[in-house]
């Protein structure tokens, strides 16, 4: 405890070190409880308000622990900013003698084998992507991780990255001719030699579940598993503790497999012949589910006509392919690869075909070209509890949403961990200075017809009022679509009675950093955006000072697989309201409350028009769970908050 109230003291390493560090009570009781769960190798869930500065409170002491650590991020984004700028400032200034590793999914890699045939191939033909090409190309010559992350040049949306990675499908493995210069095998072996390697949830379970090279071999050697932005472990372990399979993946096999068969067994016309078929009974069972977009139910799908029909023409047309492969894998490793991927997409289709079992439910969610079929379990408690079991190590959960109330009840039944300890640190922030949360009076319910526009009408003073620097976070794109036209007009009419523009951007209409990087360069934009912008943002200052939430996040209640846990809970007798829905409900709306406040300086209103916020008894239960801010129905008190001057300045 000494050495780590040294190391956050004012006249302290990080102090020194770090221009704008603050000494935070908070911070350093955290930092000590996390020490003591890494010495004692136990579980602990710590939920830290924003601006506790949780990343320190955890790095101080998995720097000083002396094992082995991993630290799991929420997003490549965070995962980056982690490596790149936090732990090299956090190790610079307690001068700690730790290797760090940073090790990431092997699609984020270029791929030596793929790049090389993608450029044989020459079938890139738009200007945009040839010229993408190139760009990937001369960085594959300078780079040293061959992270596609490093390659700015190039967006990450661009389909050329699709050509020149591996995915754990497609990926020759030891068979590749170029496996001893991997830039996937290069950044496992720095894993496996450094102290703290920093990788993010998907990675994470991915690897856990399939029993791949890098978590498989890092786990056994690992001291302590840190989760930041932990909130979203119970999602992500929903989705690779089920099983799925895509339409997708059989399009890729075509494809593929055209290109092994043209390389190396061009004289067999059979396989070429057969992959038309194959690729049109993967769109045929796609189309089998309607034009519409969406989340289906097993027995929705299967009561749709043509369905079951189509789904066994997938299954046919790939033992067929499979067949005619066997004759011709031993040619090539590349062929030979595509005869397993056949093989198992035929097993994974026939299974769920053949139905989950108990604890699961089968569903499916259509894209605009793709159809995926899942098989998800109700509870990944249990899973989850195994995966952690065997060597005795720490686990450490932390977020600034995590708890209800302060209760930590809803995390704990969700992944199993009922004897973890607990920690619960507000936020240093003065909410009662900085900050209101306004609930407007007169508002329709949520599902009538115009709610969105009375959200919008509602809005509109507030927006004028403090000039721009504002979110739209919507809880459905219907809406967000809706808010984003009018407005649109709001800004135009804005601009002509006063010859002031306020940019509005919509989320989609560029990615997710470059949105926000023009955001905040604008510093009176308007941003409407839906869940991808409720985290994970971090706008500072002036540019944010107004977040309008259109109503409370609850999930669709139609959606199949919140239906069928619903279900369950209910036949357990137990409230699935109270139990699973409000609380996921309540994490949601803290988490879009927290884009308002990110430092001391700023100020601003926090805008919930869903009158469920008063008018239902859980209302209660969402706005205690909130930071502690002004509360307000009267528009007056908040057109006041924006007229006087910031406090920070008096």
């Amino acid at each position: 405890m000494d050495s780590l109230t040294s190391a956050f003291s004012p006249e302290g390493p990080l102090a020194t070190a770090i221009p704008g560090f603050h000494v935070r009570s908070q911070q350093v009781e955290m930092a000590a409880r996390i020490a003591a769960a890494i010495r004692e190798q136990t579980v602990f869930i710590a939920e830290a308000g924003t601006g506790t500065g949780k990343t320190f409170a955890y790095l101080v002491p998995a720097l000083a622990s002396g094992g082995k650590v991993i630290i799991s991020t929420g997003t490549k984004t965070l995962q980056d900013q982690l490596f790149n700028k936090d732990l090299p400032l956090v190790r610079h200034a307690l001068k700690a003698p730790v290797q760090v590793a940073l090790l990431k999914g092997r699609a984020n890699y270029v791929c030596h084998y793929y790049l090389r045939r993608a450029v044989e191939e020459g079938r890139f033909h738009s200007r945009e992507e040839v010229s993408h090409l190139a760009k990937i190309q001369r960085f594959f010559k300078i780079t040293r991780t061959g992270d596609k992350g490093e390659c700015g040049d190039v967006p990450e949306s661009s389909p050329v990255w699709h050509a020149v990675t591996s995915t754990r499908d497609n990926c020759l493995g030891q068979e590749c001719p170029d496996h001893k210069d991997c830039f996937v095998m290069a950044a496992r072996r720095e894993a496996m030699e450094a102290d703290l390697v920093v990788v993010n949830h998907h990675l994470f379970f991915a690897d856990v579940m399939l029993r791949e090279e890098s978590m498989a071999e890092l786990l056994p050697a690992c001291n302590t598993v840190i989760f930041d932005e932990a909130h979203q472990l119970p999602e992500v372990a929903t989705l690779f503790f089920g099983d799925n399979v895509s339409t997708s993946q059989v399009i890729d096999l075509v494809r593929d497999t055209q290109v092994e068969g043209l390389a190396s067994a061009r004289d067999c016309l059979d396989l070429q012949n057969c992959l038309p078929g194959l690729e049109k009974a993967a769109k045929d069972l796609r189309l089998a589910v309607g034009i519409d977009s969406g989340r289906f139910s097993a027995q929705q799908l299967e009561e749709k006509p043509g369905f079951k029909a189509a789904l066994e023409q997938v299954r046919q047309s790939l033992e067929g392919v499979a067949a005619i492969l066997k004759t011709q894998a031993q040619r090539s490793e590349g062929l030979e690869k595509c005869w397993q991927r056949a093989i198992e997409l035929a097993q994974r289709f026939t299974a769920w075909g053949e139905g989950g079992g108990d604890g699961v439910v089968r569903w499916g969610e259509a894209f605009t070209h793709a159809l995926q079929l899942n098989a998800t379990p109700l509870s990944v408690a249990d899973i989850f509890q195994k995966q952690m079991g065997g060597h005795p190590r720490a686990w450490i959960f932390t977020s600034a949403t995590l708890a209800v109330q302060g209760r930590f009840d809803h995390y704990q039944a969700e992944l199993g961990l009922w004897q973890a300890e607990t920690g619960f640190w507000e936020s240093p922030f003065d909410y009662g200075r900085q900050a209101i949360l306004y609930v407007p009076q007169a508002m329709p319910e949520p599902n009538s017809y115009g709610y969105t526009d009375a959200v919008v009408e509602a809005a509109l003073p507030v927006l004028a009022a403090c000039g721009g620097g504002a979110f739209f976070l919507c809880t459905s794109l219907r809406a967000m679509r809706r808010t984003h036209e009018l407005l649109q007009q709001f800004v135009e009419d804005h601009a002509r009675q006063s010859g002031e523009r306020l940019p509005l951007f919509l989320q989609g209409e560029s990615g997710k950093n470059e949105l926000l990087e023009r955001f905040r360069a604008a510093g009176n934009g308007i941003l409407v955006g839906s869940q991808s912008f409720w985290e994970g943002v971090d706008v500072r200052g002036e540019a944010l000072s107004l977040v309008v939430i259109d109503k409370l996040p609850f999930a669709p209640p139609d959606d199949p697989v919140l239906s069928a846990r619903i279900e369950e809970m209910n036949r357990a007798g137990r409230n699935a309201f109270v139990e699973y829905q409000l609380p996921r409900a309540v994490i949601n709306v803290k988490q879009g409350a927290g884009r308002l406040i990110r430092t001391e300086a700023d100020r601003g209103v926090l805008m919930i028009c869903d009158p469920r916020l008063i008018t239902k008894p859980y209302g209660k239960r969402v706005w205690r769970s909130l930071p502690p801010m002004k509360r307000t129905r009267e528009l007056a008190v908040v057109l006041d908050f924006f007229r006087s001057p910031s406090p920070c300045t008096n």
